[in-house]
């Protein structure tokens, strides 16, 4: 059997990680602009205000806001059936509360929607993805209630602007980052208190849901979806003490996907907060909110798996935003220590879709890695291919065996761009070279790798073809 007819094989980036142009045409300043780029093994520093002697990755990034023609053509090339993206809050609101729409960044969007329609790319548009307006921190950011309208306000600019040409949507990227990266996931200080970051969650997901309600209310056509930030764990052994230490690491993660599938918090973490003392800021409507505003499917990153146990206690910010105190020793690692777990998204799959019975597309999946120009000036990223074939071949068994309905598959970074985690550009992902260096210095040229020629033969075979 090959791929279901209409899968959707593309790639995904985001804006902060492509555009550049940060202060360019009305944008404001978000979270992801305050963010400096990991040197010597350090943590990237946030900034409270741009200094001028720090480097800021995402300010030109690889500078897609001029080359956008460029790279969607090469994506097109590729032979893309659909591409995830995501549109910053901050070209279209500066400061996230203005009255009005900033009409340049509707326009910079209408032109990369159009671009991708005209070579029947179909968009997949993130809402927010880690780029909270700075305008926002005079209300303490997500844990503040006034958040949730200005979200929707801008939601519902974007879903009437776009109406007809975007159908896919997702509220917000890896929500259930707040839990590990709440400075990415909403403006939450790392150092913040559990009850706000339960806080700032549950605004997010009350947010999302009045989100989901009104697409289907502007259009019956439009499908909304979550985006689960993928932490798949194994328990450590059959000790007993192993196997419940792995159910609540999971259930911390995957309360947030219970709620936006659902409509309704999970009675487990119901008992955890009030263990905690700490009380959701609810208001007359909230359940009924929740319930209306369940999502059509889900999405999610699937990089790694994770071995937990009775010494994972809570999550502690590490590598990926958690460390649980377990190693898998029968996986290989990447260069930045990830572990390479094909089988675990055959795994993940199923363990979605018997929880949820949701349709299910991975939006990020990919090889973060150290490219190498040869003297011919090719890529040879075999590594890259390799590492996606085996993920994809997993992925196969998933649909023809198991009867997991996937609907796509957009690799993580089809282009070099800026990693989230440590702000580098050497820790390349794409499938094209852009030729720049960690401080964005050099020509910006953009070369197919190897990986190039290969995945656009994946698309055309629609998976039937993985061989190298």
């Amino acid at each position: 059997m090959s791929f279901p007819k209409g899968f959707l094989w593309g790639g995904a980036t985001s804006a902060a990680q492509i555009e550049g142009a940060y202060n360019r045409d009305g944008k404001g300043l978000s979270t992801a602009d305050m963010m400096t780029l990991a040197e010597s093994g350090n943590p990237r520093e946030i900034t409270g205000k741009i200094e001028s002697d720090k480097f800021y990755p995402t300010h030109f990034a690889i500078d897609h806001y001029d080359r956008y023609e460029e790279d969607i053509a090469l994506f097109a090339e590729m032979g893309f059936k659909g591409y995830r993206l995501s549109f910053a809050w901050t070209r279209i609101f500066p400061n996230g509360d203005d009255e009005v729409p900033n009409e340049k960044g509707l326009a910079f969007y209408d032109k990369v929607i159009d671009l991708c329609l005209s070579y029947g790319i179909e968009p997949l548009v993130t809402i927010q993805h880690f780029d909270t307006p700075m305008g926002l921190e005079k209300y303490g950011f997500w844990k503040s209630r006034k958040v949730v309208d200005l979200f929707v306000k801008y939601s519902e600019v974007l879903l009437r602007h776009f109406n007809g040409r975007v159908r896919y949507w997702l509220t917000f990227n890896e929500i259930n980052n707040m839990s590990t990266m709440p400075w990415n996931a909403g403006g939450i200080s790392i150092n913040a208190s559990e009850k706000d970051k339960m806080v700032a969650a549950y605004h997010q997901l009350v947010a999302s849901a009045k989100v989901v309600k009104l697409a289907h209310e502007i259009d019956p056509n439009n499908q909304v979806g979550m985006m689960y930030n993928g932490h798949f764990s194994y328990p450590n052994s059959p000790d007993p003490e192993d196997i419940q230490g792995n159910e609540e690491f999971q259930q911390k993660m995957l309360f947030y996907a219970d709620v936006q599938c659902r409509g309704v918090y999970p009675n487990f973490k119901l008992k955890e907060l009030e263990r905690q003392n700490i009380v959701l800021p609810t208001q007359e409507g909230d359940a009924e909110i929740l319930k209306e505003g369940t999502v059509d499917y889900i999405s999610f990153s699937y990089y790694l798996t994770h071995v937990c146990g009775k010494k994972t206690k809570g999550i502690i910010k590490g590598l990926n935003g958690l460390e649980t105190g377990y190693t898998n020793p029968y996986i290989k690692r990447t260069q930045w220590g990830w572990g390479i777990d094909p089988k675990g998204l055959r795994y993940a799959l199923n363990f979605l879709y018997n929880r949820y019975q949701l349709p299910l597309i991975i939006v990020e999946n990919g090889l973060g890695a150290e490219d190498k120009i040869e003297e011919d000036g090719t890529i040879q990223d075999d590594y890259r291919i390799d590492y996606i074939k085996q993920h994809l071949i997993e992925m196969k068994k998933a649909i023809d065996l198991d009867g997991v309905p996937v609907m796509g598959y957009t690799a993580w970074g089809p282009i070099d761009l800026v990693a989230a985690s440590t702000g580098q550009l050497r820790k390349r992902y794409g499938f094209i070279y852009v030729d720049l260096n960690d401080f964005g210095q050099g020509t910006g040229n953009r070369i197919r790798k190897k990986s190039f020629d290969w995945y656009k033969e994946v698309i055309s075979s629609n998976g039937e073809n993985l061989s190298i």
